[in-house]
């Protein structure tokens, strides 16, 4: 069976993994990177994962309410007890030096890893994702894992700000 879905998965999704593992070992690796390089990869994993609730569930009210609460969630907890290590802002550039994480690497294959999964459950027409508690967990998820990127960026600003 593990074959045959694998047959069946569009070679798009193939690229993305591949580019998603090269994206994420580079986060691995010191950087310097501008405020607004810092601010672009949270953004796009926010809208990504409430793509992938619309496009999985539709507006879903259950969906919605829980993706919301994932992130609001995550970033509460991340600005709540994150602390900047390592972090350097420089003023005369304006540039940050941010150390490497394999964090990013870890979120993007979790939110890949799931959407995948809820792809093929979709597909197959399982009953399950159909049920409010499994979109809502789902949701739930996503919006927390999102939220994880946006909690590390917005302590990144908070510190930037500071110095």
């Amino acid at each position: 069976m593990l074959v045959e879905i694998l047959k069946r998965t569009p070679p798009w999704v193939f690229v993305l993994f591949f580019v998603l593992i090269a994206f994420g070992y580079s986060q691995s690796r010191n950087r310097v990177v501008s405020r607004v390089n810092v601010t672009l990869l949270p953004v796009v994993m926010i809208v990504l994962s409430f793509y992938s609730v619309l496009s999985a569930f539709g507006i879903a009210f259950v969906g919605l309410i829980s993706w919301v609460f994932g992130v609001g969630v995550a970033v509460w907890l991340g600005v709540t007890l994150a602390r900047p290590v390592g972090v350097r802002f420089s003023t005369e550039t304006q540039l940050l030096s941010v150390p490497g994480s394999w964090l990013p690497l870890v979120l993007m294959m979790a939110i890949f890893f799931t959407r995948y999964a809820v792809g093929v459950m979709l597909a197959r027409h399982l009953p399950i994702v159909y049920a409010p508690a499994f979109i809502g967990s789902i949701s739930l998820w996503y919006g927390f894992l999102s939220g994880i990127f946006f909690a590390r960026a917005l302590v990144v600003w908070r510190f930037a700000r500071a110095e």
